[in-house]
């Protein structure tokens, strides 16, 4: 079984053909940082713009990869699949505009996938070992959540962020510090030339739930830049270090504490925050502590990419769920939340 999968849900617009769910045949994803970076973040209407001017090349180049072309397009591909929330509206039409028209020239059933499914089942595309139950840690610009994974399509939603996400209090501290977007990378990259004990922000592990809040930890940066020169490089170094030490224990510790609570004996990493080195590190080290199998997937798999899409498909048509012959009933949902089928 042969997927074309295009994902357009923020600012990368991708496309990807997937043989079996694990079999990535291409994976092209075309990346808009140096549009959005003179703003700090994502603008939503530039964002669509840009997925309008590249969708069409990314599909001809996903197909090309594949070795498929359109001429056998109705022979080599089974079904279409695209990302329809959540995200921003005017990305998520030019996706789904994109796939609908796809399946009506073509003919073929057309899968409409939660983009929150794509991360946490993201480090199954390689280890086929991993299987559910899991726990799925999703940490992403735009999502901090912890949910359990009975099966595809069955999940326990335990807790997310209640201000910023993961990501997104990266992009802000690393603004505060007058730092380049994205911010992920660069506090990273910083923080490998600091001290980790070099300010004490706080660690705010929300007891009694199961819940994230980095807005407090965003604040304190905010306050402690006040206090010192950050044009000092070895300043901004400990501070990067400081901050993702604050973050990464945050994460890793709830999340190790909710596997333990479940007796879930796997966790399974997902989104573009999961390329932080620190927690991807500290991640290997607790879950060998506590005998808890951890998953993590590859840099390209960890960011917006069109195969974790197309790998959900897949057990959706396995399941024969949310399989549309009639494209008209498939429409965006930027708000979507993660559901049963």
């Amino acid at each position: 079984m042969r997927i074309l999968a295009i994902e357009t849900s923020c600012d990368d617009t991708s496309s990807s053909v997937v043989e079996n769910g694990n079999k990535v045949l291409s994976n092209i994803i075309s990346s808009q940082i140096s549009v959005h970076a003179k703003y700090n973040g994502v603008v939503p209407e530039l964002a669509s713009r840009e997925h309008i001017k590249n969708v069409n090349i990314v599909v001809e180049q996903a197909l090309k990869q594949a070795n498929i072309s359109f001429e056998n397009f109705d022979k080599e591909i089974d079904y279409i699949t695209c990302t329809y929330g959540p995200g921003l509206a005017g990305s998520l039409l030019v996706g789904v505009m994109t796939a609908k028209t796809l399946s009506c020239i073509y003919k073929k059933p057309l899968i409409p996938i939660n983009h929150i499914e794509g991360h946490i089942f993201s480090a199954a595309i390689e280890n086929k070992e991993l299987k559910p139950p899991f726990l799925a840690v999703v940490i992403s610009g735009g999502h901090t959540e912890l949910v359990i994974i009975k099966d595809y399509g069955k999940y326990k939603f335990l807790g997310g962020t209640r201000d910023d996400a993961c990501g997104e209090a990266f992009d802000k501290a690393a603004k505060i510090l007058g730092l380049p977007y994205p911010g992920g990378p660069i506090i990273d990259k910083l923080a490998e030339q600091g001290n980790n004990d070099a300010v004490h922000f706080t660690r705010p592990m929300m007891k009694g739930t199961w819940d994230f809040s980095f807005s407090g930890i965003k604040t304190a940066v905010l306050n402690y830049s006040k206090k010192v020169d950050i044009k000092k490089q070895n300043v901004i170094n400990d501070i990067c270090a400081s901050f993702r030490q604050a973050v990464a224990e945050t994460v890793v510790t709830k999340s190790v504490e909710a596997a333990k609570k479940y007796g879930l004996k796997s966790i399974a990493l997902g989104g573009g925050v999961s390329c932080n080195s620190l927690i991807r590190n500290m991640f290997k080290k607790e879950c060998k502590k506590n005998k808890i199998n951890i998953f993590l997937p590859s840099p390209v798999f960890c960011t917006d990419n069109a195969a974790m899409i197309a790998h959900v498909a897949y057990h959706k048509a396995l399941k024969k769920k949310y399989v549309y012959p009639n494209k008209q009933v498939v429409s965006i949902k930027p708000s979507l939340e993660l559901e049963n089928w």
